[in-house]
């Protein structure tokens, strides 16, 4: 602990007549805690009525052997031709075989927030054509396009080549991290 140095009694008199008459201030109040950060209700209450909304919606009747194509207005004609030709380079892959319809959409929105996290612009999801399928109903195929649709981090998405699963699959092309949130 270090000492103080001791100031005489001349240098103490001095330095009261420098300063001059002191007064007291008051004991001032502990300041207030912090406001708590604003919640965004409204949003929180529209993503629940569009995740519900989703969930309930007829899905939508696919043949297994029908392509998936979808783009926002954004993108230009001609890059949903190039993803639909395989012409981007694949940043990651999910493969939804055997999944439940529930747990293939945890997946999904799992896979594509890790993907933006990684900054990936294009991977591939695989859903079959639900051949094995109750009824021969695609119904994973027909949850990845509703999903697709809905989020707005994904640009556009098609049907690739057969070599990357053609029909049973789609090649997302999704926003740079810059981009508006999804």
């Amino acid at each position: 602990m270090s000492r103080r140095p001791a100031i005489d009694d001349d240098d103490a008199a001095l330095f009261r007549e420098a300063i001059g008459e002191v007064r007291r201030l008051p004991d001032a109040p502990a300041p207030a805690r912090p406001r708590p950060a604003p919640r965004a209700r409204k949003r929180a209450e529209d993503e629940f009525d569009a995740l519900r909304e989703m969930r309930t919606a007829p899905m939508a009747s696919f043949d297994a052997a029908e392509a998936l194509a979808w783009r926002r207005d954004e993108v230009s004609p001609d890059a949903l031709a190039r993803l639909r030709r395989g012409e981007f380079a694949v940043q990651g892959e999910l493969d939804l075989h055997r999944a439940d319809a529930a747990r293939a959409e945890r997946l999904l929105r799992s896979f594509l927030h890790e993907a933006r996290g990684n900054r990936a612009r294009c991977v591939l999801v695989i859903h079959g054509k639900g051949l094995r399928s109750e009824d021969g109903v695609p119904v994973l195929k027909a949850l990845v396009d509703r999903l697709l649709q809905r989020r707005d981090d994904v640009l556009a998405y098609a049907s690739p080549p057969q070599a990357l699963g053609g029909t049973g699959a789609v090649l997302v092309l999704l926003r740079g991290r810059g981009g508006r949130r999804g």
